[in-house]
């Protein structure tokens, strides 16, 4: 038998200021793709973070 999907996945918000710096947060699977206001430590201001799916590690 086929395991089930989980009702929510794991994304990665990755900063627009191409700092490196990124989120991680929960969302709906049959959501929409998150972005979001957040602050950039890195920058020292809040920029635009949008959502890249987060790779698992090969074994």
């Amino acid at each position: 038998m086929a395991k089930a999907k989980a009702r929510t996945m794991i994304v990665r918000l990755i900063s627009t200021a191409q700092t490196g710096f990124f989120y991680t947060t929960q969302r709906v699977r049959q959501g929409f793709p998150l972005s979001a206001v957040k602050y950039d430590p890195k920058v020292k201001r809040r920029v635009l973070f949008v959502e890249s799916k987060k790779r698992e590690k090969s074994k």
